[in-house]
């Protein structure tokens, strides 16, 4: 669905290198802090920016060569960006009719009642959870095969992330075929989503892994200085020096359980990759 090769592309200090793949019928996120680089990875797939260097083909085309129809069927939600504040939902109504040929005005509204959207009010009255819902709404109001949302769900509290994101397990369940590239710095709203996720830092992909291998491999290990000094280190990945002594990350969890049986660990989890893998020495 999308093969990016070698991308790059240069902001003064920040330097952006990536390889990445997602499939058909896959889930695949994004993460890492803010301006590790995921929002300039997911520009670049879309043609909003000329890359320096690489590839990056979507569909089997290049993207630099997408066509208007190839794009209708990309859905893409970005969080800082949408229609003007001044519009109602009547009026994007319009300029979505206009703009694809598989919109389905009647499914659309039915969403829009049903997440308590308004018909005739102004978007820049919409609450930060309405504006998201809408966002996302758009994104899936036309049969989209490939979903691209960049922080879909930043900036909201919890119940109303849970909304945006049952919404697109809703969307994805009614075409197994349909893919998703979704970023977000709230990595644990992917956990649920992703089939898989690639980590970004400092513009370099760090970790690329099975959700499910994540949750059910990877721990945290906390070692007093004594235990670490004796501990078998050939499966740690990241280790931290901590108050209390050391802070480990490792892809072996059952080896560590089954051999040490005393050491202090807690399941692993996206928000830990980021803690470990992006932290400055």
């Amino acid at each position: 669905m999308i093969e990016i090769k070698d991308l790059s592309k240069n902001y003064g200090d920040f330097h952006l290198n990536i390889s990445l793949r997602i499939e058909e019928g896959r889930v695949t996120g994004l993460v890492g802090r803010n301006g590790a680089g995921k929002s300039t990875a997911i520009k670049s797939i879309l043609g909003l920016i000329k890359p320096d260097g690489g590839s990056v083909t979507v569909m089997g085309k290049d993207s630099a060569r997408l066509t208007a129809a190839d794009k209708e069927n990309f859905g893409v939600a970005f969080s800082d960006s949408g229609f003007s504040t001044y519009l109602t939902i009547r009026d994007v109504v319009l300029i979505l009719e206009n703009m694809y040929k598989d919109f389905d005005k009647a499914a659309f509204l039915d969403a829009c009642k049903k997440c308590r959207l308004p018909e005739d009010k102004r978007l820049k009255d919409f609450s930060t959870g309405m504006k998201a819902r809408l966002r996302v709404l758009i994104a899936c109001s036309h049969r989209a095969k490939l979903l691209i949302l960049d922080e879909p769900t930043a900036g909201l509290d919890v119940v109303a992330r849970n909304e945006v994101l049952d919404m697109l397990r809703n969307y994805l369940a009614e075409d197994p075929g349909r893919s998703m590239l979704i970023s977000s710095h709230i990595s644990s709203d992917l956990e649920g989503l992703c089939d898989d996720i690639y980590m970004i830092h400092n513009g370099k992909i760090v970790l690329h892994e099975e959700t499910d291998v994540i949750v059910s491999e990877y721990a945290l290990l906390k070692l007093t200085p004594a235990l670490y000094e004796t501990i078998d280190k050939k499966y740690l990945l990241v280790t931290r020096k901590e108050p209390f002594g050391y802070s480990c990350l490792t892809n072996q969890r059952r080896y560590y359980a089954e051999n040490y049986p005393n050491v202090v660990m807690e399941a692993g989890n996206v928000d830990d990759l980021i803690i470990m893998l992006s932290k400055e020495e």
